[in-house]
């Protein structure tokens, strides 16, 4: 059976994301996977590739032929070096720096501040209208 690693077709309109699979080369493009090795969202910044690199390996080594998407992803990763024995096997995968939590955050603030947190609000109430006035009768004539 000839085996092929391509690009399953996940999401919404312009909002694509894949998987990557492994399946039987006459399978329709989102038909019935073998296994899934992987993902890849094109649309975030920088592009989240994620490959199990051992399965890649393993069916690279047993001749499944992947597609050239894929097999550009398994450049970016570094899988493809690795099992053609070219230089470069550690790949060139950007990885999105983590996001600071909101508590860090507010732990920074406080700390450019030099105040100790408040229960308080920040700005002053209104005032309340004297209900006297709001309730004094009207004479009618």
């Amino acid at each position: 059976m000839a085996v092929k690693i391509k690009l399953q077709r996940l999401g919404k309109i312009r909002q694509p994301y894949y998987r990557i699979v492994v399946a039987d080369a006459r399978t329709r493009r989102n038909g019935k996977a073998i296994e899934t090795i992987g993902k890849y969202h094109p649309k975030e910044e920088p592009s989240f590739i994620a490959v199990d690199s051992d399965r890649a390996q393993y069916w690279l080594g047993v001749g499944a032929q992947p597609t050239e998407s894929v097999q550009r992803i398994l450049e970016i990763t570094g899988d493809w070096q690795k099992f053609k024995g070219l230089p470069g096997a550690e790949g060139t995968l950007k990885v999105k720096e983590p996001k600071t939590s909101k508590a860090e955050l507010f732990a920074a603030a406080l700390a450019a501040a030099g105040d100790a947190p408040t229960t308080e609000a920040t700005t002053p109430k209104k005032k309340a209208k004297k209900s006297d006035e709001a309730e004094a009768p009207k004479d009618e004539a």
